[in-house]
């Protein structure tokens, strides 16, 4: 395990080879597990991170009880071939008189940039300090997290980095949840209930692949849906463009994300499925 940005470097001048990297806050599930086995499959080396960002946190958010079990994560991380763990504190990532960020102003202020306006110049801001530290070939990104995969693809064309970003399918649980380290917050018997946000995009995209067109009537069935369960309070409920993170009304026409982010007995959940015009 590697915890000084000076060991890391001297790990990084030493390999050869494609470099593939896998960013997390820890808490692993098997949804980060997919990442790294995409990196093993991909690429000659394989680097994770594990570091509880503070500045992507709001400061009514969850940063001081954040599911933290190092030990348990190397455990997971021991059935794949990691060749580095970057396990950095704070002092590492932002030192003394830090006063440097890095933001993107067009994807980050819609969706999740409205509830949470301070959170993508956080994660723009520390995912490229660590591409510069790690100098990946690939790095790896789950698609659940859409709009942080989109905001990232961006910075990296906008500031030229040399890094292949391969996005990864959603993994979930058996009833269809969607894989998130704060899934622990909840109870069994929550869990199994939160399923109702992944029936509900489901039956919606087989509205939409039936032929209905109505954003608004796709909306609403998404909204009534996951109220029909009691635990849920809606954040929001979007269709947006799939590049531009518009939102769309009116009719589907072109290539959509349809996303939410659902507080579920006190946890914020999000998730989404991307909807493609056929030819």
């Amino acid at each position: 395990m590697i915890t000084k940005i000076d060991e890391l470097r001297k790990w990084r001048n030493a390999v050869s080879g494609s470099v593939g990297f896998v960013p997390t806050m820890g808490g692993l599930h098997d949804g980060h597990l997919s990442l790294v086995k995409a990196s093993n499959d991909t690429c000659d080396n394989t680097i994770v991170s594990i570091y509880v960002n503070p500045a992507q946190f709001s400061p009514n958010e969850d940063l001081s009880n954040y599911p933290r079990d190092l030990q348990t994560d190397i455990e997971k991380l021991g059935k794949y071939s990691v060749d580095a763990l970057f396990f950095p504190d704070d002092c590492q990532m932002y030192p003394n008189g830090f006063s440097t960020s890095v933001s993107e102003s067009q994807l980050s202020s819609k969706l999740e940039g409205k509830s949470r306006p301070t959170h993508f110049a956080g994660v723009t801001t520390i995912v490229s300090k660590l591409f510069n530290l790690v100098n990946p070939t690939h790095a790896f990104f789950g698609k659940k997290d859409a709009q942080q995969l989109r905001v990232i693809q961006k910075m990296v064309t906008d500031l030229n980095f040399d890094i292949n970003i391969i996005p990864y399918d959603i993994v979930r649980e058996t009833n269809g949840l969607a894989m998130s380290s704060r899934n622990k917050y909840l109870s069994s018997e929550e869990r199994r209930r939160a399923g109702i946000i992944n029936e509900a995009l489901t039956k919606a995209r087989e509205l939409l692949n039936q032929g209905e067109q109505s954003t608004e009537e796709v909306k609403l069935f998404i909204s009534d849906k996951i109220l029909s369960e009691p635990l849920s309070k809606i954040d929001y409920v979007s269709i947006a463009d799939h590049v531009t993170l518009d939102e769309v009304s009116g009719l589907v026409q072109s290539d959509v994300l349809v996303s939410v982010a659902i507080f579920f007995a006190k946890v914020r959940l999000i998730d989404n499925f991307e909807f493609m015009i056929r030819d």
